[in-house]
């Protein structure tokens, strides 16, 4: 079943938000894929959003200051299985997207986290 498309014009609203409040850590832009979006700075894929929820990559290293702002993080169901997979991305904590400041901070956290996990920091 298709998604409604004012949810999908919704999502899309929340996606350029984010883009305009990251847009001092370099060259932040969106792809659609599986259905949400994938966010991208200096070409190295640092968030996701999936179902209008921005989520930013984690490791070892990122992933406590996450957990102790009691972020969530991302999971899925596979068709076909009954435990979710949980991937290494957390959501961002709700106080941050209002502020460019705010997001960007934890925006870095996730830029950092990929260059670390492409070799490259």
């Amino acid at each position: 079943m298709a998604k409604p498309r004012k949810s999908r014009e919704n999502e899309r609203v929340f996606v350029d938000h984010v883009l305009e409040l990251l847009q001092d850590l370099g060259d932040v832009r969106a792809r659609a894929m599986f259905g949400g979006y994938g966010i991208y700075c200096n070409d190295l894929m640092i968030a996701l959003i999936a179902e209008s929820v921005l989520y930013f990559k984690v490791d070892e290293i990122s992933r406590p200051l996450f957990e102790a702002q009691q972020c969530a993080p991302f999971e899925y169901t596979r068709k076909g299985r009954d435990k979710p997979i949980v991937m290494s991305y957390y959501e961002a904590p709700a106080s941050a997207l209002e502020r460019s400041a705010a997001l960007c901070k934890w925006g870095q956290r996730g830029y950092d986290a990929a260059r670390r996990a492409a070799g490259k920091g």
